[in-house]
This record gives structure tokens, C-alpha cells and sequence, in this order.
């Protein structure tokens, strides 16, 4: 089968890879266009476009598909389908209706929750017991698309980019098993839908009014991107890894190692992270560090 595959981050990769080892044609390859990063802003392409050019793939980077050049290029390559996982462009319906069998897309939740930019996350940090891939027919609507295969997987004590790196390699093979045998499309629900819009790292600050039960969530959903973090002593700290222990201390209030009060129950830290600092255990953080217990979180 002739595709165009269309992705962006490490989360694509195993897909593409799929694709390939199956033997399908790959057109071309589109991912976004390489982005300043690290501290001297140096432009660093994505980890589709490094593993298209290792594969010997043909790459297209266009910063938009709504002009007419980019879509007339993008019929020309005649796929039969187009196969989309966290590409990060709006597809426009010229786009969505040139493959001879449309778009599908690699979806990181159960639809029809969690539809939008960060299912994975909102997924644990809603305390969802599991989550999954969907293979979805896409649509103009924002995923919106008929369901064509699912699988789930449990989200218990998993990191966000644990359970990347998990659905990562389930969406590859449910693709592969689409393509093989195609199933027939099952319109979504209207029932069930939740949004999932994109984190910023403002929504990374722990809350410790709430409780210790959703603040680990926030941890793991967290984790590695953008980091959950809080201020003490003056000082941002990310808290990688923590568990929930009983305990009285009051909302923020800092006890033996670490351990921060909550709502309901006591946050105890495991693995953090000083700004410049290697990620390292709360004892080792504390041999070098003072923190007097009763101090408090800055709000």
C-alpha cells in the first residue's frame, strides 16, 4: 500500500517503523519543521524527520497545509491512505479527502474521551483506571472520527512517558492490523466525550490543598514533561516520583524527608530534581540540603 505518514515526536516513530517492516510504500514522510532548542537555540529536527532520513525516507516539513501549493503537492504523491500519529497540523479537508482511503490517525486514549492534544496525561491525571490507542477514521472535528480498532492497557502506578512509550508500540501494531484487515468504522459515541487540551507548565505546580491521592497522579502525569514542581525555601523543585503515606501534617507543611501535607494525607517524595541538578533520591537531595521540618510550600 502507498502512504504518506505523518508525524512529529518519539511517540510516531514505532509506527513508521511498523509501516516500513510490514513492507507498505512510503510516499513521503511529513513532520514539523525543525524547532529551536536547548540553551543556544539551535534548530533540531524531530524525531520522525531523524528516523525518515535513517530509513532513507523522503521528508517534507511545510509549515502549513492550507495554501494551495501544499495541498496540490500533497495529492501528487498519489497515496492510497495517510497514516497520522501527533503530527501537530491542522489537516485541512482537502488533505483529509486526497488518499483514495482518507486519513488515520493514532489516537493515545479510548475515544471518545480524552479527545485533543494530551490524553495520555489526562488520562492519570484524572485517575482513570486504564487507557488505550484508538485507530481513527479522521474528520474535520477535533477527533472526532468513527472508531476502527482499540485496545486498553491499565494506567496504574505508570508515568506519563511510561505509558508513551507502551502506547506507542500498541498504536503501531493496531495500525498495521488496520491496514491488513481493514474493520468497519463504528461512529463515536455521544457519550463519554472529554477533552484533553494541551499541559503548560503553570498546571505543573502542585497544589497541596489538594489531596495526596491526585497530587501522585499529578507526579506520573507529569513526568518527564513539563515536571511537577513546587517552591521551597525559595527554591523550584521538581518532584519526579512520589507515594501517598498516612500522616497529620497540614496542607503544605513539611515534614521528616520531605514528606509535604495535603489535603487528605501526606505527599512523600522519591525522586527530584534542583533547577541544574541531576534528578536524584530524597535522602541524597537532603545530605546536601537543609530543609527544617515545619517549613512550608510557597504558595
Amino acid at each position: 500500500m502507498r502512504i504518506i505518514f505523518m508525524g512529529t515526536p518519539p511517540f510516531a516513530v514505532p509506527t513508521l517503523d511498523a509501516l516500513v517492516a510490514a513492507g507498505h510504500a512510503i510516499a513521503a514522510v511529513y513532520t514539523r519543521a525543525p524547532q529551536p532548542a536547548g540553551r543556544g537555540k539551535a534548530l533540531m529536527k524531530s524525531a520522525v524527520h531523524l528516523r525518515a532520513e535513517a530509513l532513507g525516507l523522503p521528508v517534507l516539513t511545510p509549515r502549513t497545509l492550507k495554501t494551495l501549493d501544499a495541498q496540490a503537492e500533497f495529492a501528487a504523491l498519489g497515496a492510497d491512505v495517510a497514516v497520522v500519529a501527533a503530527y501537530g497540523l491542522l489537516l485541512p479537508q482537502p488533505v483529509l479527502d486526497a488518499p483514495v482511503r482518507g486519513c488515520l490517525n493514532v489516537h493515545g486514549s479510548l475515544l471518545p474521551r480524552w479527545r485533543g492534544a494530551a490524553p495520555i496525561q489526562r488520562a492519570i491525571l484524572a485517575g482513570d483506571a486504564e487507557t488505550g490507542i484508538t485507530i481513527m477514521q479522521m474528520e474535520a472535528g477535533l477527533d472526532t472520527g468513527p472508531m476502527l480498532l482499540k485496545d486498553a492497557t491499565p494506567t496504574a502506578g505508570k508515568t506519563a512517558g511510561e505509558l508513551t512509550v507502551e502506547l506507542a508500540a500498541m498504536g503501531a501494531r493496531l495500525m498495521v492490523e488496520t491496514l491488513t484487515t481493514p474493520p468497519a468504522p463504528v461512529p463515536q459515541p455521544e457519550a463519554g466525550v472529554t477533552l484533553a487540551p494541551k499541559i503548560s507548565k503553570a498546571e505543573a505546580r502542585l497544589d497541596f490543598t489538594a489531596s495526596a491521592v491526585a497530587l501522585e497522579r499529578a507526579v506520573r502525569a507529569y513526568n518527564p514533561a513539563p515536571g511537577a514542581w513546587c517552591e521551597i525555601l525559595g527554591e523550584r523543585l521538581k518532584i519526579l516520583a512520589a507515594d501517598v503515606i498516612p500522616g497529620d501534617l497540614a496542607p503544605g507543611v513539611i515534614g521528616a524527608e520531605l514528606a509535604i501535607g495535603t489535603a487528605d494525607g501526606v505527599l512523600q517524595p522519591r525522586l527530584v530534581q534542583r533547577p541544574g541538578k541531576p534528578a536524584m533520591p530524597v535522602r541524597a537531595l537532603l545530605n546536601g540540603w537543609t530543609v527544617p521540618p515545619g517549613s512550608r510550600i510557597l504558595a
